[in-house]
Parts: C-alpha cells; structure tokens; sequence
C-alpha cells in the first residue's frame, strides 16, 4: 500500500530533499528514495514564504518539512492526502535529510516541521534558545506514531530468522568476539555458518542511528566493520543481496520491501517476537525495540503563516491519526493527537 501511495505522489507537489548534514533547504539536489524514485528538492526557504490571512477557507504558500528518513513515508502521505484532498493551494515540502541534519535547518529557521525519530536533545534546546526560540513557547513536540526498530537479514538466511535481543546486542559491539571485529555468524551460535557477517546500518544523520546506540548499546562502540549508509533504499538493497548480511532500520521501510528482506524475530525474554503493527507497543510484546517518533513544529511560523498552523492542525487530528499505520508505524491513543490539537486551536 505505502508503495502504491508514494508512487503516486504528484512531481512537484512534494519536493524531498536528502541533502547532508549541514545543508540548506536552498539547496537544489537529488536522491533515491525509499522506493527508489528521483524527485528533487526546492528551491525555497520555509522563512521566507509569502503566507495568507489565518482564517480563509483556501490556503496558498509553503509549508517546508525536513529531517528523518524513517519518519518520512509518513509525512509525505500525509501531506499527498492534505495537498490533494484538503489545500490544493498549499505545497508541502518534504525532505528526509536525517534527524540530526533536520534541526540544523530547523534550529536557525531554514524549515517550518522537523521530523526526528528520536527526541530533540538537550544541545538542540540550546541552540534552538540561541535563536530566540523557546521549547513550549516556541517550539512544539508532538509525538507521531510509534515505531519498532527491526532488524532484517537476506531471505537465504535460514538460520538466524529467531535471535535474542542480547545476541543482537552482543553482535554490534567492538570488541565483542575479537579485536578486529571480524564475526562470523557461528561466533553467535556455534550451530551456525562460519561465515563473516555483514554489518549494515543508517548513518549518524539519522536518529535511527542514534537510537540504536544510544538505548539498544548503551552508548558503546558499535563494530568497527559495520556500513552505515545515508540512504536506507540502500541498507535494503544491501541486505537483499549479501547472504550474511544484517541490519537495522524502522519497521516502515521493512513491511515495504518483505519481497526482498526478513525481519528477525526477537527474542526479549518470553520467546520470539515478530515486529508488527500487533506487537509494537510501549506496553506490547515487541516494547523492547518500540521508539516514539516526532515532529517539532516552529510556532511562531505557524503563528504567521495560516498554512503552516494549518498543515499541523491536519498532522494531529486526521493524517497521524489514519495513516500512521498504512506506512507501517502504530497510531497513538485519539486522546493525545486531541491534546496535540487543542493546543495549537489556542493559537488560531
């Protein structure tokens, strides 16, 4: 289903930008996307939009979104769906440069929505404050969806289908078999074929990255041989032609490509646990790998431009609520997209 939606997003309509950290939303650059289609990004600032009266039934304008590419499959259906059925007039711009290089466009006011699949850390809230933005008051955090972080392997690995959470622990750490980091699949399991594995994984742009090393290693080396790429049509591809290899990204990006790869099943105490829409949850059986993912919406934008506010007002009552699960990530109770909601009406 999520292929068929984004396949069918209009060109022009969303403009998706993955630029490296540091770049701005001016920048005019292509790249392959999750499902491997070519879009390009726009050449305008979400500062420096020409905005309508909050009020009118009819909306024109920009609204500019950027940053995680776990969250992205997400916020470009949701804007397709607001810029199709709802503002024809508004453009919602989507990019999926990572969550770390996100806010660094949003901190300075280069973008209207920061997606992040991890929360905004403490060193952001101060740059944001640097730039006379307030957490609050400012800025908004509203918690998307939930998403299970997945491990997947090539579809001829018949051996390593079921693993516990500290055999996946344990594989990613230098250090773990020897020096070198050179771990062969029957290091983890005698039973097993004595072949190298294959680290793959996203990049230190994206808060997917930061997520697994942060709470799934407890901030320690990761394996001196693991791929970490920007693009995660890449780790897919990767994974599904090399035999040994393993990876790690949002269920997402998994449940649109289980022709090509398989989820392991892991192991949390209680036996293995398939990710799915049914198990990922803070309080369900796949609770051990389930992250919330954000976006953080720039009030005093959504305060100027009528289409900004109104884009949000959309996120949290209709597009999260009704969508987060055909693009593969568990919906929040309806009671807290409604507190989303009844903050930003206070605004207009």
């Amino acid at each position: 289903m999520m292929k068929k939606l984004i396949a069918m997003m209009m060109a022009g309509a969303i403009l998706v930008s993955a630029a490296a950290c540091g770049s701005s939303a001016q920048d005019e650059t292509t790249t392959t996307g999750a499902n491997n289609t070519t879009t390009t990004a726009a050449d305008t600032e979400g500062s420096s939009e020409e905005t309508t009266t909050a009020g009118t039934d009819e909306l024109e304008g920009a609204v500019i979104v950027d940053g995680s590419g776990t969250v992205f499959p997400l916020m470009a259906h949701i804007a397709e769906v607001y810029m199709t059925e709802v503002q024809p007039g508004v453009s919602v711009q989507v990019g999926r440069a990572g969550s770390s290089a996100g806010f660094k466009k949003f901190i300075p006011g280069e973008t209207d929505f920061s997606d992040a699949s991890r929360a905004i850390k403490d060193e952001e809230i101060a740059q944001l404050e640097e730039n006379g933005l307030t957490m609050g008051e400012d800025v908004m955090e509203i918690k998307l969806a939930l998403d299970g972080l997945t491990m997947v392997i090539n579809k001829e690995n018949d051996w390593a289908a079921e693993m516990t959470k500290d055999e996946i622990v344990k594989m990613y750490l230098s250090g773990s078999y020897n020096s070198d980091d050179i771990v062969k699949w029957s290091d983890i399991r005698s039973d097993w074929p004595e072949e190298e594995v294959s680290f793959y994984g996203p990049n230190e742009n994206h808060g997917t990255y930061e997520f697994f090393y942060e709470n799934i290693l407890d901030k320690q080396d990761m394996v001196k041989t693991v791929n970490l790429q920007q693009e995660y049509s890449t780790l897919v591809d990767l994974v599904a032609n090399d035999k040994n290899a393993i990876a790690f990204f949002g269920f997402g990006y998994y449940i649109s490509n289980t022709d090509k790869i398989t989820a392991v099943k892991v192991d949390f105490g209680n036996g293995p646990v398939e990710p799915s829409l049914e198990t990922i949850g803070e309080d369900l059986p796949y609770a051990g790998f389930t992250r919330p993912v954000f976006t953080y919406v720039n009030l005093k934008y959504a305060r100027e431009k009528a289409q900004v506010l109104d884009y949000a007002k959309y996120v949290v009552s209709t597009g999260a609520p009704e969508l987060a699960g055909e693009n593969g990530f568990a919906p929040l109770p309806a009671e807290q997209y409604a507190e989303y909601l009844a903050e930003l009406e206070k605004i207009g």
